[in-house]
């Protein structure tokens, strides 16, 4: 199993707004796509940087689904994200292995 992490570091301004987005649209339409197991959402309490800093995770059974994700799917959802808080946000996407 695998697991995808975007990490998003928002402009103060928008991070609520984000928030509510994330939970009402954009997860559930990843999550629609068939491709992970599960998913969360977390804050980061301790960042070091400005902004309001969110990871959204989540699990994929193997990497062959994962590859399916990136080449159907994450495109156009990526581009809604960028298209909806452009310039207000910076991410950083990491696909990680469950090792215990």
């Amino acid at each position: 199993m695998l697991l995808y992490n975007v990490t998003l570091i928002l402009e103060d301004s928008v991070a609520e707004e984000w928030l509510q987005w994330m939970q009402e649209v954009h997860i559930p339409q990843v999550m629609g796509t068939g491709m992970f197991v599960s998913h969360r959402l977390l804050k980061v309490v301790d960042s070091p940087n400005e902004g309001v800093t969110y990871c959204a995770q989540y699990v994929v059974d193997n990497l062959s689904l994962y590859n399916e994700y990136q080449d159907k799917y994450a495109p156009e959802l990526q581009a809604e994200l960028n298209e909806r808080y452009k310039n207000r946000f910076v991410a950083y996407r990491t696909l990680m292995e469950f090792v215990g």
